[in-house]
């Protein structure tokens, strides 16, 4: 995808009204929009494939938003945010814990939100590279390739969704220097941190059990993220 406003979206949302201002808003954007008032619909829309990202509503009528991102993220390989007007930290730390990329609580501005979607949208999905284009990154039993967007840890390849391998290799390609929050923020969104936030941190815990008992990812206190050379 060379044109991130030339993305598929898929929005999945049972407030008609809401539903229309948002489809207007990201169609004259240059979005092409598909929508769904339904989770079981949205769910199977998502399985069938060809949306780049989905924004989801966390409270739908015939199946929750939190249960459609449990049940689908393991096999829809984009984006997937979550719009819901559920705003106490358990449950954005639920949505980015079960895989969510992004977490926006309702109301939101037509023009944030549109921030949110390009910065999601901006990295593209690299072509296929030959082996002597894009280095692989060893780390011990760590092996991250970043023209496959693949991790294999101890021989034995590592499930991520698109955020978390995109966080992955931003730390591991600064291995051994400190990391704020900021910095990512900045490097895979293009957005300063409000120091409210909690994604960053949600994906870190995500990422540091799946992979495993070795801490690649340290946290330095007051400061941000380290990840270890060794």
């Amino acid at each position: 995808m060379t044109d991130e406003t030339a993305a598929r979206l898929l929005l999945v949302e049972d407030d008609a009204r809401l539903a229309e201002l948002v489809i207007a808003s990201l169609s004259k954007a240059g979005y092409l929009v598909s929508h769904s008032a339904s989770g079981l619909e949205g769910e199977a829309m998502m399985r069938a494939g060809g949306f780049d990202l989905v924004l989801l509503d966390g409270h739908l009528p015939d199946k929750d938003g939190f249960d459609v991102l449990r049940d689908v993220r393991r096999d829809f390989a984009g984006r997937i945010v979550m719009l819901t007007a559920r705003d106490d930290d358990i449950d954005q730390v639920m949505g980015l814990d079960g895989g969510a990329d992004d977490y926006i609580t309702k109301p939101v501005s037509p023009r944030v939100l549109l921030a949110r979607l390009k910065a999601l949208l901006r990295r593209d999905t690299p072509a296929p590279a030959t082996s002597d284009e894009i280095g692989e990154l060893r780390f011990g039993e760590l092996l991250i390739k970043p023209a496959a967007r693949s991790v294999v840890l101890a021989n034995a390849d590592v499930e991520l969704t698109t955020a978390e391998f995109d966080l992955l290799l931003f730390l591991a390609e600064r291995a051994g220097s400190v990391v704020t929050r900021d910095d990512i923020m900045q490097g895979l969104r293009g957005l300063e941190f409000d120091g409210l936030d909690r994604a960053i941190d949600a994906r870190i815990s995500r990422l540091r059990r799946k992979l495993g008992a070795v801490e690649y990812i340290k946290t330095v206190r007051a400061q941000g993220y380290l990840f270890a050379k060794n």
